[in-house]
């Protein structure tokens, strides 16, 4: 009986996690939704600008899916689209666009510390990008900066 008593109160605390993970309210906004403000981004900044095409192709989802990502983004004032002639992100766009790319970075380089191939630092890293609070970002760059201005730490940890 004790043991059924902790295993609910145990449950308990992790549903009061769950819960008030997801009362956040951290953004507003899709993780889908960012993925293709990141994906925009990229794409701008590696040719000048992105078509549905591209992003079709990047995201692997069809043109249509795409127009009406980008509809929803517009209405959220995140990017200006006119069909035929290109898409810019806003303002508030390019800094949901930007928070996310400093996030994959920071935590792919975390995940490099700890010796986690690229390809799976990658895979866990997109899922992740758009759920850590921003002072858990920061703490995790504190942490990579003292790791890497510590290399007797970090020799220690990679080969114990």
């Amino acid at each position: 009986m004790i043991y059924r008593d902790t295993l609910k109160t145990k449950n308990s605390k992790r549903l009061e996690s769950i819960k008030a993970a997801h009362q956040s309210g951290r953004t507003s906004y899709s993780t889908r939704m960012e993925d293709y403000l990141e994906v925009i981004s990229e794409l701008v900044e590696l040719k000048g600008y992105a078509t549905t095409l591209d992003i079709s192709r990047y995201m692997n989802v069809s043109a249509p899916s795409v127009t009406k990502m980008l509809q929803r983004l517009e209405e959220n004032k995140l990017l200006e689209y006119e069909k035929y002639h290109g898409i810019n992100l806003t303002e508030k766009g390019m800094q949901i666009a930007y928070e996310i790319r400093q996030n994959h970075g920071i935590l792919l380089e975390f995940f490099e510390i700890l010796g986690v191939g690229r390809e799976t630092a990658n895979k866990d890293t997109e899922g992740m990008e758009h759920h850590l609070n921003p002072k858990t970002i920061k703490q995790l760059r504190k942490f990579i900066t003292f790791l890497k201005s510590n290399p007797k730490i970090l020799e220690n940890f990679k080969n114990p």
